[in-house]
C-alpha cells in the first residue's frame, strides 16, 4: 500500500510543481517588464526613487497575476490531460502554445515600449484598427530604422523568452508518467485549475479585474507604468461593444437631467447673436490642420517664427482663444468637427459604419442646402474607415492619394501638402465651381517622421509645421487673387493636437488648438472668448448659415448666449470638462481626479460624468 500512495503523491507533486512554476513564471515576466519599460522612458522617470521601481511592480501585480491566470489555464488543461495519455501530441501542442505566447508576448511589449512616446497612455486595440484599416498609413509614423528595429527587439525577445519556457516548462529529464491512480490526480489538477479564476477575476468581490486596480499614485506615469499592456490590450479588445454597459456613473435619471442642462437652447429673442458673414450662402472650405495646436502660435503665448501665417489670420479674421480638440487621433477629430459628435474614449465611432451613417453631419446638411460637396486628402482615404465615412455623411466626391500621380506622392502619408494644395488651386481656376460649394481639405505632412520638402527651422518637428503653415498661406495667398475669395468662408482647424509640445504639462493642455475664420464673406475681424470644441462648429455654423440643426444633439452655437459655454475632450483613459470656473479632467481608469483648476474646483466632475454617460447611452443606439 505504501508504495503505491508514495508513487500517486510524486505523480501528483511533479504535475502540482509544473503547474506552479507555469504561473509564477508569467508573473514575474510581467513584472520585470515594468523596470524596463520605465529605464526605457527614463526621461519620465529621472526624478523617481528607487523605492518607486519596486512600488511600481507592486501595486502592478494584480493584473500581472490575472493575466498569469489566464495563460495558465491551456497548460494547466494539458497537465490534466497528461494524467490520461502521456502522447507526443500533447509535448507537441506545450511547444506550439509556449512558443505563440512567446511571440505574442514580446510583440505586446515591443509594440507598446515604442507607441507609448507617440500616444502618452499603454496599449489597447486602438493599433488593429488602424493597421487593418491601411497598413502602410499605420506604419508611416515611424522611420524604417525604428521599424526594423522593433522587428528585431521582438525577434529576441521572442527567443529569449520561448528559451525560458523550454528550459523551465518543455524539456523534460524525466517525462511525467501517467499516474497509478488517475482520477485523484486529475481532480487534485482540476481544482488548482478552478482556483485561477480566483486571481483573474481579482477576488471575491463585487467588481472584476480591470486597470483602476494598479492606479496608486498622484503621478500618472508611475500609475502607467504599473500597467500589464498585455492586460490593457485584451481588456480594451474585448470590451469596446458593450456601450450600454460602460461608464455607469449615476442613475439615468439624474444623467438626463444634467445632461439637458449641458446642450444648446433655443435662442433667447432678446439675446443679440452676432452675424458673422456679409451673406447668405457663401463657399465654404473647411482646411482640417494636422496635429497643430495653439503652443505652435505666438498669439496664443506659443513658439514664435513657426506658425507665422496662422498667426496672421487669427489677426485678419475671426479667432476663437478657449477652443479645445476633442480627442487626440485624425478618426476621431473628424467625426467632431463633421459630425459635431464627441469623441469616446474606449473607441473609435469610426469604426462601426452601421453607426456612422446615422450621425448627422455638416455635409448632408448644406448637401440639402444647395451645396456641391468635395474632399481632399493626400494621403490613403480608406485609413480607418475614412471613406465609409466621408460617403455616409453625403461626401462622395474625394480626391486621395490614388488621384495623384507618382510623382507627387514622395511623403509618407502620400502626396505632401504643398501638392494637395496645387492640386486644389488648379482646380478652383480650372475648373467650373458649382457654387455654393463645400470642401474639405485635411492635411497630413505636419505628422510623424515629420520628413517635408522643406527647412527653414532646425527643429525637425517645428520644421514641419512651418512648412504646412506655410503651404496654407501660399495657397490663401493665391485663393485671394480669385474672384471666388469674396463669397467665401474659410474654417481653419486641426483635427487634434499632436507632436508639440511633448510631453504636456497636464491633458488640458494637450488640448488646445485653434479655430480661426477668415475670408471675404466674413464681416470683420473679431476676437471669441468662449469654451468651446470641435463639436460645437457644427451648430455656431449652421445656425450663421440659417440652417436647421436640432439633429445635433451634442453641439451648441458657441455664439448663443443661452447656450452653456464648455469644452469637452477624452483620451483612451480620461474626460476632460474645461469652463471658466472650472478646468477638470477626470482619470476614469483610477477613478479619480487628476487635474482640477479654477475658482470653483470640482464644479464640472458631476456634469463630465453625465455627458459621458450620455454620450455612451447615445453610441449603443446608433
Amino acid at each position: 500500500m505504501r508504495p503505491f500512495n508514495l508513487f500517486k503523491f510524486i505523480d501528483m507533486k511533479k504535475r502540482l510543481q509544473q503547474f506552479l512554476t507555469t504561473y509564477f513564471l508569467f508573473v514575474l515576466l510581467f513584472a520585470f517588464q515594468k523596470p524596463i519599460f520605465m529605464v526605457y522612458y527614463h526621461e519620465l522617470y529621472a526624478n523617481i526613487s528607487l523605492g518607486d521601481y519596486f512600488s511600481v511592480m507592486w501595486h502592478g501585480l494584480p493584473l500581472d497575476l490575472s493575466l498569469a491566470g489566464y495563460l495558465t489555464i491551456i497548460p494547466a488543461l494539458l497537465l490534466l490531460a497528461s494524467t490520461w495519455g502521456d502522447s507526443i501530441i500533447l509535448r507537441r501542442i506545450r511547444q506550439v502554445y509556449f512558443g505563440l505566447i512567446a511571440f505574442v508576448m514580446s510583440c505586446i511589449f515591443v509594440v507598446d515600449l515604442g507607441l507609448y512616446g507617440f500616444w502618452g497612455f499603454r496599449l489597447d486595440a486602438t493599433p488593429i484598427f488602424y493597421f487593418f484599416s491601411s497598413p502602410k498609413d499605420a506604419m508611416a509614423s515611424v522611420s524604417t530604422w525604428f521599424t526594423i528595429l522593433g522587428i528585431l527587439s521582438i525577434l529576441i525577445y521572442a527567443a529569449i523568452l520561448y528559451g525560458l519556457f523550454y528550459w523551465l516548462l518543455i524539456r523534460e529529464k524525466t517525462p511525467i508518467k501517467i499516474p497509478y491512480k488517475r482520477i485523484p490526480v486529475s481532480l487534485g489538477l482540476l481544482l488548482c485549475t478552478g482556483l485561477l479564476f480566483i486571481p483573474i477575476r481579482g477576488g471575491f468581490s463585487v467588481s472584476t479585474m480591470n486597470l483602476s486596480k494598479v492606479y496608486y499614485s498622484e503621478n500618472q506615469q508611475l500609475n502607467h507604468a504599473a500597467i500589464n499592456p498585455a492586460f490593457s490590450f485584451m481588456y480594451s479588445a474585448t470590451h469596446q461593444n458593450n456601450f450600454d454597459k460602460q461608464y455607469r456613473f449615476m442613475a439615468a435619471e439624474e444623467a438626463d437631467k444634467l445632461f439637458t442642462e449641458m446642450i444648446d437652447q433655443p435662442v433667447n429673442p432678446s439675446d443679440s447673436i452676432p452675424q458673422l458673414l456679409n451673406t447668405e450662402r457663401p463657399n465654404i472650405l473647411f482646411i482640417i490642420l494636422e496635429s497643430f495646436s495653439t503652443h505652435l502660435m505666438e498669439s496664443f503665448g506659443g513658439v514664435p517664427n513657426v506658425a507665422v501665417n496662422l498667426d496672421k489670420f487669427a489677426k485678419e479674421g475671426v479667432s476663437f482663444t478657449n477652443f479645445y480638440a476633442n480627442s487626440f487621433r485624425t478618426d476621431r477629430g473628424l467625426v467632431s468637427i463633421i459630425s459635431g459628435y464627441p469623441a469616446q474614449p474606449s473607441t473609435s465611432i469610426m469604426k462601426y459604419p452601421e453607426k456612422t451613417e446615422s450621425l448627422p453631419s455638416i455635409p448632408r446638411s448644406l448637401k440639402k442646402a444647395g451645396y456641391d460637396l468635395q474632399y481632399y486628402y493626400g494621403g490613403d482615404a480608406d485609413f480607418t474607415n475614412m471613406r465609409s465615412y466621408l460617403v455616409a455623411s453625403g461626401i462622395s466626391n474625394i480626391i486621395s492619394e490614388k488621384d495623384f500621380p507618382m510623382s507627387e506622392r514622395t511623403g509618407k502619408w502620400g502626396a505632401p501638402d504643398h501638392n494637395l494644395f496645387q492640386r486644389l488651386i488648379k482646380d478652383l481656376k480650372e475648373e467650373k465651381q458649382q457654387q455654393p460649394f463645400f470642401k474639405i481639405v485635411q492635411t497630413s505632412s505636419s505628422h510623424e517622421p515629420f520628413e517635408v520638402p522643406f527647412h527653414r527651422l532646425d527643429n525637425k518637428i517645428l520644421n514641419a509645421f512651418a512648412y504646412a503653415d506655410s503651404c496654407v498661406g501660399d495657397f490663401v495667398e493665391r485663393y485671394k487673387e480669385t474672384p471666388l475669395w469674396k463669397n467665401t468662408l474659410i474654417v481653419l482647424v486641426p483635427d487634434h493636437l499632436g507632436a508639440y509640445p511633448h510631453p504636456v504639462e497636464t491633458p488640458l493642455e494637450g488640448h488646445t488648438i485653434p479655430l480661426v475664420l477668415i475670408g471675404g464673406a466674413l464681416k470683420e475681424p473679431k476676437q471669441v472668448d468662449v469654451y468651446a470644441s470641435q463639436i460645437d462648429i457644427a451648430a455656431t455654423l449652421l445656425y450663421q448659415l440659417g440652417l436647421p440643426h436640432d439633429d445635433f444633439t451634442f453641439s451648441k452655437n458657441m455664439l448663443n448666449p443661452a447656450s452653456p459655454h464648455f469644452a469637452y475632450f477624452t483620451e483612451p483613459t480620461l474626460f476632460g470638462i474645461a469652463t471658466p470656473e472650472n478646468q477638470l479632467v477626470y482619470n476614469c481608469d483610477a477613478k479619480a481626479v487628476q487635474v482640477d483648476k479654477g475658482t470653483q474646483k470640482g464644479a464640472n466632475l458631476e456634469r463630465g460624468k453625465a455627458y459621458l454617460q450620455k454620450l455612451y447611452d447615445d453610441l449603443a443606439k446608433r
